[in-house]
């Protein structure tokens, strides 16, 4: 609590500190500064388009995490492990979790340990967009290891904006505040703030602070049927130990420069949770409780030189604590922590070799290291080396970007024989390339058609390969080939109840190799990890949405997305379950989006669904889950009141009550509900 304490008094000290100097500088006089024009380059241009959710339909769906919105996007699948607190983490297109890239404000999320990076922590109350590119991000002005993954999601923070209030002729304010209180089922409470502050007229500041707490209590229907059918059981019961104490703190810096920018960024989140755990055997209560201590400082760093040559300049620290403990009485007791540290290095610099043709090289550094006070653990160091050289064009009819990614890792161990330390060292090298095309086969912009082939791979984690009496030293990397051919229609219209039409429309086929799986050793609660699997995966994407102006204060918005995916296992003919489904992935999925807007009234309609698919390798009747879909409702009204304005929401959220799993034996919450009222200074 110590160190959560002086983190906290050192983010608000440092964002106090530059608006007490802000106020004593010469900008306290008026001054005037030649505005900063970006111009879009055919480095920045997106080769492929991605799926994106701004702000402002981030506010009016009932999302209050990064991995709330994602379920909304096309080829996203979300483990959910149910409740407030329950641990969130994605895969895109079947690939797995380590096949995605995160990124927040430009710089990724990492962790080496697993390669897991829990959404739910990341809350929506300052973000301006979430974008979603399948491949990679289509642009060669970024990070070497942008180029390296099979999709990629990018956060990016709201950066303050105080020039509304300048336009509307008023007094230029220099401060913003916002405060947000919502109180919901499970005894959920949440409260957080925005602070937002102009030091200069090329510096601002914000800090986000946020405060959670939830007993993660529910009822839920437990039921349980035999493979002919019969009842095995059939129960109500209160969902326990899924209770949530969390803070989180942000601190922003953003800073104009002529043909340039900056930010530096400081993020904290501790929390102290329950693992309510899988409910088997009639069992409902759990031992397992975890704390996190997740925290970094980030900065970056844009510059134009001139008309031909851009400059990007990231560095990153974290540091994170996780505090595991299982007191459960049927199990060995554990009480074990892990403190994990890495540190980041990028830089990209693009030249713009012709009007439409342009080149980049990119360089990253990564060291990350993994301590923990578990019996004979491996404290393992790796060092990533990342050089990537990529081309785009942009001319008439034609966008292309090709890239090709080279990576060089080290790994150095230590194990404890029987009487002495000995170091291992292992290294690895990797050439991933890419190639991105889009045609626009008539004049504008309204239709196109896009492809694209990638090569990727993923290092195995720090507990595939160190972890103790499960992890395999011997582990080769899971490689990926991703084919993708489609098209989008974009239209906008000037007059008409239809004002803006959208659709996107993609076929895949991926190939995954060397797939790490856990694998039996022989002996119970024995495992090892393993190269054995092979996976196939075919899919379709599809997304439309449309804008309506349907009266003078009357809007509708609707986004619908629909996917269709065959992923299966081919590694052995032998096997029972060769060309079988691989567990958790459904055959169909989809979500719609309803929004209606009138005056200051918001009506906000969400409908997800989950097909059928299979929690087991094998895809027989006792390994069935059965399809699931969730209804939700929002009503959203905002007022003045003194110049105060305020917005009142009430959500109901699984309006039909239905019982389901996202992952079986993880019962998800029925029918539940928020109240949010936020004012905004």
């Amino acid at each position: 609590m110590c160190v959560w304490w002086r983190c906290v008094s050192l983010l608000f000290t440092i964002h106090f500190s530059l608006f007490t100097i802000s106020a004593q500088s010469k900008f306290d006089s008026l001054q005037h500064v030649r505005e900063i024009v970006v111009v879009s380059k055919p480095a920045m241009r997106e080769v492929v388009p991605s799926q994106k959710l701004n702000g402002e339909m981030l506010e009016k769906l009932s999302t209050h995490s990064v991995a709330d919105a994602l379920r909304y996007f096309s080829g996203i699948q979300l483990k959910d492990y149910g409740g407030v607190g329950g641990i969130k983490t994605v895969n895109i297109r079947s690939m797995g979790t380590h096949h995605l890239g995160i990124s927040y404000d430009g710089i990724q999320l990492g962790n080496a340990q697993n390669g897991q990076i829990d959404l739910g922590q990341f809350s929506l109350d300052n973000v301006e967009e979430i974008t979603l590119y399948n491949g990679q991000k289509s642009a060669i002005f970024q990070p070497a290891s942008d180029f390296g993954h099979a999709g990629a999601i990018y956060i990016r923070t709201k950066e303050p904006d105080f020039s509304r209030s300048e336009k509307c002729g008023v007094r230029s304010e220099n401060t913003h505040l916002k405060f947000k209180a919502q109180y919901g089922s499970s005894d959920m409470l949440r409260l957080s703030t925005l602070w937002e502050q102009k030091l200069s007229e090329t510096m601002s500041s914000s800090v986000s602070a946020g405060f959670l707490t939830a007993s993660g209590k529910y009822k839920f229907r437990y039921e349980r049927r035999y493979p002919n059918g019969e009842t095995a059981w059939d129960t109500t019961a209160v969902r326990q130990n899924g209770d949530i104490h969390a803070e989180r703190i942000e601190a922003n810096l953003f800073g104009r420069l002529y043909q340039g920018s900056w930010q530096v960024k400081g993020y904290l989140y501790n929390s102290a949770r329950g693992i309510p755990g899988a409910i088997v055997n009639n069992v409902w209560r759990r031992g397992e409780r975890q704390q996190d201590l997740n925290t970094f400082v980030q900065a970056a760093f844009d510059k134009n030189v001139g008309d031909g040559f851009s400059t990007r300049w990231l560095a990153k620290y974290a540091y994170y604590n996780t505090h595991y403990v299982n007191k459960d009485s049927t199990q060995l007791p554990v009480d074990n922590r892990y403190k994990q540290q890495e540190v980041y290095l990028s830089t990209a610099n693009v030249l713009e070799l012709r009007p439409n043709w342009s080149a980049s090289l990119s360089y990253d550094f990564k060291w990350n290291k993994l301590n923990a006070d578990t019996y004979n653990f491996a404290f393992p160091t790796r060092i990533s080396n990342l050089v990537s050289l990529a081309t785009a064009i942009d001319y008439k009819h034609l966008k292309a970007q090709g890239s090709i990614l080279a990576t060089f890792i080290n790994d150095r161990s230590q194990r404890r024989g029987d009487s002495s330390l000995f170091t291992l060292h292992s290294s690895l090298s990797k050439l991933t390339p890419a190639l991105f095309v889009n045609i626009y086969p008539f004049r504008g912009t309204f239709f196109s058609m896009r492809a694209y082939v990638k090569k990727s791979f993923r290092m195995p984690t720090f507990n595939d390969l160190y972890y103790t009496d499960m992890g395999n030293a011997n582990l080769v990397p899971e490689s990926a080939l991703q084919y993708d051919a489609g098209f989008a229609l974009n239209k906008h219209f000037e007059h008409g109840i239809i004002r803006h039409a959208e659709m996107h429309f993609d076929a895949y086929y991926n190939t995954v190799h060397d797939k790490i799986v856990a694998y039996p050793k022989g002996q119970q609660f024995r495992w090892t990890m393993l190269n054995l699997g092979k996976v196939h995966i075919k899919g379709v994407d599809v997304e439309a949405e449309a804008d309506f102006q349907m009266g003078k204060d009357l809007v509708a918005t609707t986004r619908a997305q629909y996917t269709y995916q065959d992923a299966r296992d081919v590694t052995d003919p032998g096997d029972s379950y060769y060309k079988h489904q691989i567990p958790y992935i459904p055959w169909h999925s989809g979500s719609a989006i309803l929004g209606l807007s009138y005056k200051n009234w918001d009506l906000n309609y969400s409908f997800i669904y989950a097909g059928e698919r299979y929690d087991e390798q094998e895809n027989i009747i006792y390994n069935h889950m059965e399809p699931w879909y969730t209804s939700d409702l929002s009503l959203r009204y905002q007022f003045t009141v003194n110049s105060l304005q305020f917005t009142a929401q009430a959500e109901v959220n699984n309006v039909l009550d239905q019982d389901y799993e996202v992952i079986v034996n993880y019962p998800m919450p029925g029918r539940n509900y928020a109240l949010t009222l936020s004012v905004e200074i």
